[in-house]
């Protein structure tokens, strides 16, 4: 694999998840801080990899194919630990996981006999939504520790309203949407594939 800057920041974002994972079940006062950090460095590297690959004409194969697979190592981990902690169901979780591996195994299986399948923007806008649920989650775990007033405001509107898991039942209805629009704008590629 050709190791330029983009590739680099990508395997970065991976290497990220397990520090992240490992500060979001610390019990430390300001673990849930720490992951939120790390979370963001590694949800920026996303943006960074994609930018420095079309300014410097670096867009490899190894890139198109490691960049979504990173993204998915970052969010899932984090979706499913979030799960693993009880803050938001597994079933929502369950539908999220199937889906991108669903759609995930479809791409390697139709490249591997010559079918580029094309991603939607409403599939790259799913991506941004998950991220957003994320940090919001996190921000709610982090600021329980913070004596601000506004971390007590933000925590209680959370609870209310019980925020966390109409957002994330929104993201999961989103994603799953994504997916079959999905299969349906690239239906003519698999049918040939089929046939």
């Amino acid at each position: 694999m050709k190791l330029n800057i983009p590739n680099s920041l990508t395997l970065l974002r991976i290497a990220l998840t397990p520090v992240f994972i490992i500060f979001l079940f610390y019990d430390y006062p300001y673990a849930k801080l720490w992951a939120l950090m790390v979370f963001f460095v590694a949800s920026i590297t996303d943006a960074l990899d994609g930018y420095f690959a079309r300014k410097h004409d670096q867009i490899t194969e190894q890139g198109r194919f490691l960049d979504p697979l990173a993204d998915k190592i970052l969010i899932l981990s984090a979706l499913i630990s979030f799960a693993v902690l009880e803050i938001i169901p597994f079933w929502m979780v369950g539908l999220i996981v199937f889906r991108d591996l669903f759609i995930t195994g479809l791409r390697v299986v139709m490249n591997q006999k010559g079918y580029h399948l094309v991603t939607s923007k409403i599939a790259k806008a799913k991506t941004s939504f998950q991220v957003m649920i994320i940090v919001t989650i996190l921000l709610y775990l982090g600021s329980a520790r913070l004596p601000f007033d506004w971390s007590v405001d933000y925590i209680q509107l959370i609870r209310e309203y019980e925020l966390i898991y109409y957002l994330t039942l929104l993201i999961t209805v989103f994603t799953v949407f994504t997916g079959i629009a999905y299969i349906y704008d690239n239906r003519s590629a698999i049918r040939q594939y089929l046939s």
